[in-house]
């Protein structure tokens, strides 16, 4: 037998024939292709899947290398999607692009008969997940998190979705904390990505609507007052850093240190009230922390023993591995902040960059990143960060284990192969877990949530050409013969409701709606599920004299939504009335007698009284042979009395 016919030797003999046959003919969408992506791959194309679809929007780092291995360095740079080797046969089908574009529709998501997610990005995930319950295509969802992992299964009315558990937030803070009174690490790092890179490289915008929206929240008044100053103030350093004139930029990047670490804090000091409860920050001095003369809190800052400057990183980007891990000095961090400011305007200035934003993989916004959030630090008594630490937190990181990539493949891999041979009973969300003596963990799957707005909607298709199709038509038409009341909405937009119905006469583009997008329709009555209508592109032989719409063949016809019964009360446990005689009390003398209570006596026939004896007592003295009588005449005729 020869390699290629041994091959799949192994797959056929596991799988059964019928199913190994079915698999060269099962289009697969492959979303991501990182770390669990390049497993993932890998593996369906082992296990015999022959028409693949992969599409990834990423582009190969050098970081990535250490981990996804179907990648070599002639690929940095390249796109992921496009730089994957394959077996020739198989049809792989590479899309270097957004899975959330609109071209990305409910009739594109059809074409498949399941979807592989291997994504690292909680939008897109939740994407996914209603375009394949929309679309009603199985999907497997999937994630990692260092030595942790999991996969989980998706089927639209019979399993829940993504979306039935609500996913934490991402964690946000209050704009005065970032920008006037930073108190951790994470706040100066969020100040540096966030705001200052893009006041000084990014897009030259009105700050005035993010101040106006923390005005009416409420925040200080006075604060965001100074800050609008400061944001006046970097357009000169902002014009510095972008002119060709080599007499303007020569000083530019001393220009915004004095602006950002000097000038500013002089500012929020004058804001005595700000200080009452907290330590004011230290203005720097730029020319004294060169000079090694600058004190900082009473202290005289650490200085490294090598002294050594910060030049360019290679073209490839790489750089010494003992450089993210070593601690930077004040004066350190100032030389790199002139040398990662003096790179970035270099890139204004050649034309061919117009704003540059935060990216982990880059260089220069590092570097940048990493020496301002480290010198806010400084001026406000915040312990400084390495480089690594700084591009952990800055690119929400958590280390990747090629390991882990491995075994939660496999295991997705594993759940596709129940979703095609519709195995309901082997579908399991299965847990990587960081215990060695149980590492993985497998639960049932849960049933849909009767609350989720994603999986509980009605969904539809209708066909439409945006520039002529009216938003009256499209929801009169998929209503019917229904007459109930309603709202409609583009996500999180009010088209209409039934008081306000005036778009109903607008076109969809002119409402800025679109293909790819969802018109939901919302019963008023809140009587009847939601209905979510995808749009799509009409065929290119619909005639021109017809409706600029095709409506689906069988209108929606939502269910009633099931009324969640209220909780039952919790039992009231009656209070505990005790059984103890009270303590009898001499209302005429102010002296209560502490006295121990007598028992309870008990009288006999001949009306004479004695104590009862307790239970446990009589029965010792029963078992000793001896018996109890309450007097003399007690005892009957089949007694013995022995002397």
């Amino acid at each position: 037998m020869s390699t290629a016919q041994a091959r799949p030797a192994h797959a056929r003999a596991i799988l059964g024939k019928e199913l190994y046959e079915q698999l060269p003919n099962t289009k697969v969408l492959l979303v991501g292709a990182g770390g669990i992506g390049c497993e993932l791959l890998k593996n369906i194309v082992l296990v015999g899947f022959g028409k693949i679809t992969l599409l990834d929007l990423d582009t190969i780092d050098l970081s990535n290398l250490n981990r996804q291995f179907l990648f070599r360095k002639k690929d940095v740079k390249q796109s992921k999607a496009l730089a994957t080797p394959f077996n020739p046969n198989v049809t792989l089908t590479p899309i270097h692009g957004n899975i959330k574009e609109p071209q990305y529709d409910i009739p594109w998501f059809q074409q498949f008969d399941i979807v592989l997610n291997a994504l690292d990005n909680l939008d897109a995930r939740r994407h996914v997940n209603k375009m394949c319950m929309a679309a009603q295509v199985p999907l497997v969802e999937s994630g990692t998190a260092g030595y942790l992992g999991q996969v989980q299964p998706l089927l639209k009315d019979r399993t829940e979705c993504f979306d039935c558990i609500p996913k934490p937030t991402p964690k946000t803070f209050p704009v005065c904390t970032i920008r006037s009174t930073p108190s951790q690490a994470i706040h100066c790092i969020v100040w540096s990505k966030s705001y200052l890179l893009g006041q000084l490289f990014g897009e030259d915008e009105d700050a005035g609507s993010e101040l106006d929206a923390a005005e009416q929240q409420g925040e200080n008044a006075q604060e965001i007052a100074t800050l609008r100053k400061e944001a006046q103030a970097f357009n000169s350093v902002r014009t510095a850093l972008r002119s060709t004139d080599p007499e303007i930029n020569r000083d530019a990047a001393k220009l915004a240190f004095q602006k950002v670490f000097n000038a500013d804090i002089k500012n929020l000091l004058v804001m005595a009230d700000m200080w009452r409860s907290r330590a004011p920050p230290v203005p720097l001095d730029f020319d004294a922390i060169l000079d090694d003369t600058f004190v900082l809190r009473a202290e005289v800052a650490p200085q490294t023993a090598s002294g050594s400057k910060f030049p360019a990183p290679s073209a490839n980007g790489s750089g010494s591995g003992l450089k993210d891990q070593r601690a930077l000095s004040l004066r350190d961090n100032v030389e790199l902040f002139v040398a990662s400011t003096n790179r970035l305007a270099a890139r204004l200035q050649s034309g061919n960059e117009t704003t540059i934003a935060f990216d982990k993989d880059d260089e220069d916004t590092l570097d940048f990143v990493t020496a301002t959030s480290n010198l806010r630090s400084a001026a406000y008594g915040i312990g400084r960060q390495t480089r690594w630490e700084v591009k952990e937190m800055a690119g929400n990181i958590i280390p990747a284990i090629a390991t882990t990539n491995a075994i939660v493949s496999g295991l997705i891999v594993l759940q596709a192969l129940h979703l095609l041979r519709r195995n309901d009973a082997g579908l399991r969300n299965v847990h990587l877990q960081y215990k060695p003596a149980v590492p993985l963990s497998t639960i049932t799957l849960s049933k849909p949530n009767p609350g989720c707005g994603v999986c509980r909607d009605t969904y539809s298709l209708v066909q439409c050409d945006p520039s002529r199709a009216l938003l009256g038509d499209i929801v009169k038409g998929i209503l019917g013969n229904d007459h109930r009341e309603v709202s409609v909405y583009e996500d999180k937009r009010v088209l209409s409701d039934p008081d306000w119905e005036d778009n109903f006469e607008r076109t969809l583009e002119s409402l800025n709606v679109a293909r790819g997008n969802f018109l939901t329709i919302v019963d008023e009555e809140g009587e009847w599920n939601t209905i979510s209508v995808g749009l799509s592109v009409l065929p290119p032989d619909h005639p021109s004299d017809a409706p600029p719409y095709i409506m689906p063949s069988q209108l929606p016809q939502p269910p009633k939504k099931q009324k969640v019964p209220a909780p039952a009360p919790a039992p009231i446990t009656p209070p505990r009335v005790s059984k103890k005689r009270s303590l009898p009390i001499d209302m005429d003398s102010d002296v209560i007698d502490l006295a121990p209570t007598p028992k309870r006596l008990k009288m006999t026939l001949n009306g004479v009284a004695r104590p009862q004896e307790s239970p446990s007592k009589r029965r010792r003295l029963e078992e000793d042979g001896v018996l109890l009588v309450d007097g003399p005449g007690e005892l009957a005729d089949d007694v013995i009395v022995i002397d």
